[in-house]
């Protein structure tokens, strides 16, 4: 996870066509971006992950939107290197687990919080983002669990207007987001926008970075 830390943004996409795959992903290296979570929404999404882990070995894939164990094993064979999940199944954790797949569970309270750490899990997807309180609530989140070494990814509603909000505060790791990446811009094949629309990204977590340092 090492490299989510440094990059501190996960492109989130959702790709409906494999033919997208390798131009999206050259795409996001052009602009610096190494890290990216493919969703297990579409049909694609599967041999999506095969076909950048084959191509690129120096882009860490995730698979995202891991509800079911089974999923959990189809994203490992597929080359998956991490999981993301919206929400906190012990069984999709303790699948992960067995097949040695850093697992990110979706948390939005205490409880959650604690079951996560329960399981083993210490990056934690905090969704969905906005509308569970935003910074205000990940700053109360972060105080009781600080020596716990847990960190958080916030997702949904996350944006260039609030990502710096984010990323400022000691417990988060790493925002994730789509809006470089969005559906309809792949659909397009506007690669010239989600490469200006990353490098943006990247260059206002480096700015927050700096202003910590």
């Amino acid at each position: 996870m090492q490299k989510i830390l440094e990059r501190r943004i996960v492109p989130v996409v959702v790709i409906e066509q494999v033919a997208h795959a390798v131009p999206l992903a050259e795409t996001l290296l052009r602009a610096g971006m190494d890290v990216m979570e493919v969703t297990f929404r579409t049909a694609a999404a599967e041999e999506c992950v095969r076909t950048i882990t084959c191509r690129f070995p120096d882009m860490l894939v995730g698979a995202g939107t891991l509800l079911m164990p089974e999923q959990v094993d189809r994203a490992v064979h597929a080359g998956a290197r991490f999981g993301v999940a919206p929400g906190l199944n012990a069984r999709v954790v303790n699948r992960a687990r067995e097949l040695n797949l850093p697992m990110m569970p979706g948390v939005m309270t205490p409880t959650e919080v604690e079951q996560a750490i329960e399981l083993g899990c210490t990056l934690l997807k905090f969704f969905p983002a906005e509308l569970a309180g935003g910074v205000r609530m990940l700053q109360a989140l972060g105080a009781p669990y600080a020596q716990t070494g847990v960190k958080f990814v916030p997702l949904g509603g996350v944006n260039p207007k609030n990502m710096s909000n984010y990323l400022a505060l000691p417990s988060v790791a790493a925002v994730g987001g789509s809006w470089m990446v969005e559906r309809k811009l792949i659909a397009a094949q506007d690669w010239t926008q989600i490469e200006a629309l990353t490098r943006e990204a990247l260059s206002l977590a480096a700015a927050v970075k700096m202003n910590r340092l």
